[in-house]
């Protein structure tokens, strides 16, 4: 019952403070005034004693013991102020996050920069589902935290609040602000199993990408599947340290797929999203050249990294409000 109640004043504080600051701009620099500090259980304890302390000294007049307790007052009151400043002037900002697949662990990155000359100890992010392990920040150092945000279903997931906190020095208050940043994963839809084979490919003379035939101009790399020949293994690449990888050329003849979501009568939307998300997944894996093609969404036939995302994000924001093809255009060109 006690683990409720704390829960819900965190809930009310949340919505307190996202009403009296908004939404923060990216970046953000903390303020003093929107850091909040309360005693820990330590501090209360070490309150306590002092207290404590205290009416032993006036009862039986021990001035040692008075200079003793107020010593140790007197430091508390100081690491009252250091934790204060321990956060006081950072400056966060939003990093890249990569999309996930619906049912995985979605990771926000949030970059931490201390422009100050004094170093910064024990700072850590957090949320209701996940607390970053705490860090040291030299001055003039950046580091960048992520934490992490459960992803039950498709669509556009964002990070509705994070905390900054520290309890540095001595652990006995802890200072904390709430940030409500614009900060938001794209979830892809989760893959069906491997059920439904994908539809036939499709041969076409216009002179695109081919990733069966065709020596003509290099086109790009794909993933190494077992059965490639060696002659097209880009060994070059593999000795820089990256993955097996295969040389695509372009040639005259083009064989792709065509994902339709019209060819999947009788499955629901989900059902649909779910299996065109698997024929997507399997064609980019094996460097075949496919298309998609949605309701009032029509993408050509192309192979690559920036392609793939471009489709999933297509089939992550279908029919939904926050569809924006702005956000696909930018996702695309960032890969």
């Amino acid at each position: 019952m006690f683990a409720s109640l704390i829960a819900r004043l965190r809930r009310r504080t949340r919505a307190w403070a996202r009403r009296r600051h908004g939404i923060d701009p990216d970046p953000v620099v903390l303020s003093g005034r929107r850091i909040y500090i309360i005693p820990t259980r330590l501090g209360v304890a070490f309150a306590l004693m002092i207290f404590a302390m205290f009416l032993g000294a006036m009862n039986y007049a021990n001035n040692l013991a008075l200079g003793l307790t107020f010593t140790l007052a007197s430091m508390a009151l100081t690491a009252m102020h250091y934790c204060h400043r321990t956060i006081a002037g950072l400056r966060l900002s939003s990093a890249l996050c990569e999309p996930v697949f619906a049912g995985q662990l979605a990771r926000f990155c949030i970059a931490v920069e201390n422009p100050s000359p004094v170093t910064r100890y024990e700072i850590l992010i957090a949320n209701d589902h996940d607390v970053a392990a705490p860090i040291r920040l030299d001055p003039n150092a950046r580091a960048v935290m992520e934490i992490e945000l459960p992803a039950p279903h498709r669509g556009r997931l964002p990070l509705e609040y994070f905390e900054v906190r520290s309890s540095h020095p001595f652990g006995i208050f802890r200072a904390w602000a709430y940030l409500h940043m614009e900060m938001a994963c794209i979830v892809y839809p989760r893959p069906s199993e491997r059920a439904m084979p994908p539809p036939p490919l499709e041969t076409d003379t216009g002179g695109a990408l081919d990733s069966v035939r065709g020596d003509e101009d290099f086109a790009g790399l794909r993933t190494f599947v077992p059965g490639d020949s060696p002659r097209r293994i880009a060994w070059k690449t593999y000795a820089r340290g990256q993955d097996l990888q295969v040389k695509v050329f372009a040639g005259t003849a083009v064989t792709s797929h065509q994902f339709d979501w019209d060819a999947l009568d009788g499955l629901g939307v989900e059902a649909r999203l779910s299996q065109l998300c698997r024929w997507v997944e399997d064609a980019h894996r094996n460097g075949r050249a496919y298309g998609l093609k949605l309701p009032g969404i029509e993408i050509a036939p192309n192979i690559g990294a920036a392609h793939r995302q471009r489709c999933l994000t297509s089939l992550a924001l279908f029919d939904m409000a926050l569809f924006d093809m702005n956000l696909l255009n930018a996702g695309a060109a960032h890969v």
